[in-house]
């Protein structure tokens, strides 16, 4: 596992990123013809991507490196379609090769405003959380908290959804796709590691997590980005049984760090009634909403 603190110092995150992005493009795809001999690495060669960017071998190899080259925007460009790079890929490229000056430390809290814990309380038929910085849980509602787990309830450095899906006894049985879910966690980890290197509860965080479970070792070396927007889960819950939910990602105006999260069933459908099932079950008093604890740093 790669600390993201000393990364960002020797820009040890550039180096695997980009090494990771051009072991993953043939030069097929490229345009490339493949040349004689066998290949030594998979996809690309340093040599392949300074030819498609359009810059010196020996400039591409310093950037891959992390030797500090002064990259201009066009060469990020550039490099961005040798690569083949996704929108979220390109803007965790500019980040790396531009890193925030700074040292580890603290960064101020997050809270959630009141009128969005009432706007959480008046949602009673779907499921809604409001996540922050590293994938912390900041508020929840009722039947987020029947869904997943009671977050409220624990220990403050614990209200993580990553951690939840690493980490929890249930997680893997709840998920009814866990690996997917799992690496798509992994990858929105990696996205904010690039816009916040400096970041001390991110390095404890992966840190704790590399530690305890091999598969996010693994696929944090991979160095995938992602960044959390809309979709389909499939759930397995203990108590309603299957339920296939549709979520959307809504940025909080205010603090575009904070991401709104909503489920919903498609209407007349088994999951709906599921849902409908599930808030019936669970009572305020099992699932206690407790907002004064819930601001994050």
């Amino acid at each position: 596992m790669t600390d993201p603190h000393s990364a960002a110092r020797d820009n040890g995150e550039l180096r695997e990123f980009l090494r990771t992005r051009r072991a993953r493009v043939t030069p097929e795809e490229a345009g490339l013809a493949p040349g004689p001999g066998t290949r030594r690495v998979p996809g690309l060669r340093r040599e392949e991507v300074a030819q498609l960017a359009g810059v010196s071998v020996d400039y591409y190899v310093r950037l891959e490196r992390g030797r500090g080259v002064n990259v201009s925007e066009a060469v990020l460009d550039a490099i961005a379609r040798a690569l083949r790079l996704n929108t979220d890929e390109r803007e965790h490229l500019f980040a790396l090769a531009r890193p925030r000056r700074g040292t580890p430390r603290p960064l101020p809290p997050q809270r959630v405003r009141p009128g969005l814990y009432r706007v959480l309380d008046t949602m009673t038929e779907v499921p809604a959380l409001i996540t922050g910085r590293r994938t912390d849980v900041l508020a929840t509602n009722r039947l987020a908290r029947a869904l997943y787990t009671d977050f409220d309830a624990l220990p403050h450095r614990e209200r993580n959804m990553s951690r939840f899906v690493f980490l929890d006894e249930g997680a893997r049985e709840l998920y009814a796709d866990w690996e997917a879910v799992a690496r798509a966690s992994v990858a929105s980890l990696h996205l904010y590691a690039g816009q916040h290197p400096h970041d001390p509860r991110l390095a404890e965080l992966v840190g704790e997590l590399s530690v305890r479970d091999p598969d996010f070792r693994r696929w944090w070396a991979d160095h995938d980005v992602q960044r959390r927007t809309t979709g389909t889960k499939h759930f397995h819950h203990p108590l309603v049984g299957d339920l296939t939910l549709g979520y959307e990602a809504l940025a909080v105006v205010g603090d575009p760090e904070q991401v709104l999260g909503i489920y919903t069933a498609e209407p007349g459908s088994a999951s709906q009634e599921a849902l409908r099932l599930l808030a019936s079950w669970t009572s305020e008093a099992a699932v206690p909403h407790r907002p004064g604890l819930s601001a994050s740093g």
